[in-house]
């Protein structure tokens, strides 16, 4: 019988969290930058700016779902894929408040 934590065998390496962490808030940082920056770009085209701004984050997000639904069990990618996703949800935030402000 195997001791309690371990997968075929071994130990697993305990979790880097401040690693992963802070690869985790500087990847959200930086998508959430760009995610208000594009959008805030797209909303200055004349007559269809917040719409184009909408349809196309939407298309973004929904051509790397799948893409991203594969790679979360990857051990070091699931840090950066959970910032990319707390930043674009962050940025859709912000961009909804300047939108309602604008």
């Amino acid at each position: 019988m195997q001791p309690d934590g371990t997968r075929h065998g071994y130990y697993p390496e305990p979790t880097p969290w401040a690693a992963g962490l802070a690869v985790a808030i500087f990847v959200g940082v930086l998508a959430a930058v760009a995610v208000y920056a594009f959008g805030v770009a797209l909303a200055e085209v004349p007559h269809v700016g917040w719409l184009l701004a909408v349809v196309v984050n939407v298309i973004a997000v929904g051509g790397v779902t799948p893409t991203v639904w594969r790679w979360r069990h990857i051990v070091v990618t699931r840090w950066v894929l959970g910032g990319v996703a707390a930043g674009v949800v962050l940025g859709w935030l912000v961009l909804l408040i300047a939108a309602f402000l604008a």
